[in-house]
């Protein structure tokens, strides 16, 4: 159990902070450094025991991790930094720690961690800035959290805080799922369907292979094969087609079967909604995904990936910066990356061309509607003697999409009438609904 540990780590953690404060106010404390305190061995199981060995955690790395969780786990810990200095009637500065509106215990900055570490001693506390500096690894991993300092405050006044990732893995031994919200517009997607489902044209199902093929081994190759130098990390797709052809399904279906969480994030909603905040939001899931090795789904993508618009005026200027900023971050993120969109000609011609694979989902053909038509409908309905389905896939030009939301009627309308019968006339009148919806006309 990671509880056990932790309550190692958490008493390991309280020894070098009462040696500190023992050191530093000259009340001869058991030994002569804080680096005399060993901590624990991480030989067991848990997620911060594999943590601390994976990443091969060092004294220093592991107060930076303690301190950071401390006030999620004993906020108490921390009081002895309200001890106010008599010489000043204040706080001590070097102390670090600040308080919040609402938590009513103190809150750890880079100062104080830098206190635990060296104290009063200059080449130390020189050492530790330039390790704690904003490329050190728990900071740019996103493990833990650093603040921007606040106006021309000094770098040490950072806030450290764990990410919610990390008290989920450590803490709770699950992974964290971040919901949608304006701080993150992402939504995870999942299927409980399985591959078998998938019913597309040879040609795709190729295209489709060749990713999951990446996916399981792309990066295995580029270490191996030491391709790294000569070629861009991860892996760019396009999947182009009409609405309803699958390429959310296939997106979904890549993730369930290689193990991959799929965050879709609808361009179209992101871009009218926080006009102005794009690049900072999107920022975000890119931050939080590269850490996680997330498949990124842009739906609509051609919102913000398409043409980029002659330059008028200062706004299209800075619409045009925030599109290269952000296609600059698709080039580097590190895993895959799908964009969507229903025409491929929306797309900027200048980045289509750096995609590895472009997949084209067309409407299926009479062949492969009919064998959508009998996947759908659930084995515990039946259908009109009057009804065919071959008859009814050559006839009817429906998407994937399309047909389920006609299954979907036909179904309800049994329902509605306590039978598992499946009208023929009921049928019908799904299919003229989706082809009104397509303003089509021909049922």
């Amino acid at each position: 159990m990671s509880a056990h540990f932790i309550q190692q780590e958490l008493d390991w953690f309280t020894s070098v902070l009462n040696t500190r404060l023992k050191l530093y106010f000259s009340r001869q404390p058991p030994v002569a450094s804080v680096f005399e305190l060993p901590p624990p061995e991480a030989s067991g199981d848990s997620n911060y025991e594999q943590l601390i060995r994976s990443r091969g955690l060092l004294f220093e790395d592991r107060i930076c991790l303690m301190l950071s969780l401390v006030p999620s786990l004993q906020p108490q810990l921390l009081d002895c930094f309200l001890v106010r200095n008599s010489d000043t009637e204040r706080n001590f500065t070097e102390f670090g720690c600040i308080t919040g509106p609402h938590h009513q215990g103190m809150i750890p900055t880079l100062e104080t961690l830098l206190f635990m570490l060296s104290a009063g001693s200059l080449p130390l506390r020189i050492r530790y800035l330039d390790y704690f500096g904003p490329h050190y690894f728990l900071f740019r991993d996103k493990m833990v959290w650093l603040s921007e300092p606040a106006g021309f405050e000094p770098f040490a006044s950072a806030v450290i805080r764990p990410s919610p990732e990390l008290v989920s893995r450590l803490l709770y031994e699950k992974p964290f799922v971040p919901l949608f919200s304006p701080d993150f517009p992402a939504q995870r997607i999942t299927t409980g369907q399985e591959w078998n489902d998938l019913v597309l044209e040879e040609e795709v199902l190729q295209h489709v292979e060749e990713i999951k093929i990446w996916l399981t081994v792309g990066n295995q190759m580029l270490e191996e094969w030491e391709l790294k130098k000569k070629m861009k990390p991860g892996y760019r797709c396009l999947f182009y087609g009409p609405s309803g052809t699958g390429k959310t399904f296939t997106a979904s279906l890549l993730g369930k079967y290689t193990g991959h969480e799929v965050f879709r994030i609808d361009l179209s909603l992101v871009v009218s909604k926080y006009i102005g905040e794009t690049e900072k939001n999107m920022s975000k899931i890119f931050e939080r995904a590269e850490s996680h090795n997330w498949i990124l789904f842009f739906d609509e993508a051609d919102a913000l990936f398409g043409k980029r618009t002659q330059i008028k005026d200062a706004h299209d200027r800075y619409a045009n910066q925030e599109v290269s900023y952000l296609l600059q971050r698709v080039e580097d993120y590190p895993g895959l990356v799908i964009l969507s969109t229903n025409l491929k000609s929306n797309i900027d011609e200048a980045f289509a061309r750096r995609f590895q694979n472009v997949v084209h989902f067309p409407m299926p053909y009479a062949e492969k509607r009919e064998r959508l038509w009998h996947n759908t409908f659930s084995p515990h309905t039946r259908l009109e003697p009057t009804i065919d389905l071959a008859e009814v896939a050559r006839r009817y030009t429906l998407s994937g999409g399309a047909i389920l939301n006609v299954v979907m009627y036909a179904s309800l309308m049994a329902k509605s009438r306590n039978s598992s019968l499946i009208s023929g006339e009921e049928l019908l009148r799904g299919i003229r609904r989706e082809l009104h919806k397509e303003g089509k006309t021909g049922a």
